[in-house]
């Protein structure tokens, strides 16, 4: 995600792959130092007279969503030279954007886009030490969104498992999601949420997952190999 984004540019991203570099870097890092990513903007073509008001609503939620994603983007210190949102300093960029996706999910809860809010919020949570909230709010995202973004709010409550030693509980999650892979969550990112997450428990079995995933020269290869790396010697 660049460093401004117009609402123009918003509207033109693209879903699965927004969501996806998310996934990307949550998979990445232990829960304890997940960084706030940014949530995903879909916006759906008017196609009748018909469904007029349904969408006018929609696009309202896009846009404060847009808004939202727009203030996490923002800079820290001196406005861009194009103009845009800053912030003076970190604290209180962090505050405007909780305040923006706060607002959002009270607004808009049960949508697509209250979800996203909601699983946001939940991931500054998580970067905050306070994965009791988080789990509440990834919880809530799995069991009321749909099966794409359920899906990524059941893969972060595998990892914040893992991250409090509940390895089973972790395992079932994945298993449920390795079986049912979604469009924004596939058998290999469930592979290597796993590897990573046994790799002090089990190491020889991560490592036979991590040699599979960096063999099958998927988006995922290369992180696949960064962390055989982090395995002790055999």
């Amino acid at each position: 995600m660049s460093d401004h984004l117009t609402r123009k540019e918003l509207k033109q991203d693209n879903v699965a792959q927004t969501v996806g570099a998310t996934f990307g870097f949550l998979t990445t890092h232990r829960p304890q130092i997940i960084r706030y990513g940014g949530a995903a903007l879909a916006l759906i073509v008017v196609v009748g007279l018909g469904v007029y008001y349904r969408n006018y609503t929609r696009d309202a939620r896009q846009l404060a969503l847009a808004d939202a994603i727009t203030l996490q983007s923002a800079p820290v210190g001196a406005p861009p030279q194009n103009g845009g949102v800053s912030f003076p300093t970190e604290a209180a960029k962090k505050e405007g954007v909780v305040k923006a996706y706060t607002k959002l999910f009270a607004d808009h809860a049960g949508s697509n886009e209250g979800y996203l809010a909601e699983y946001a919020l939940a991931a500054m949570d998580v970067d905050a030490g306070k994965l009791a909230d988080a789990r509440k709010k990834y919880s809530d995202v799995a069991a009321g969104a749909d099966s794409n973004y359920a899906s990524l709010a059941k893969l972060a409550l595998a990892e914040i498992n893992f991250a409090e030693g509940k390895n089973s509980d972790a395992k079932s999650i994945l298993k449920e999601l390795g079986d049912k892979p979604t469009d924004l969550v596939s058998k290999h990112q469930v592979d290597f949420t796993l590897a990573r997450g046994i790799m002090s428990t089990e190491p020889a079995e991560a490592r036979k997952l991590l040699i599979a995933l960096a063999e099958t020269k998927s988006d995922i290869s290369q992180s696949a190999v960064t962390a055989l790396g982090e395995l002790p010697p055999q």
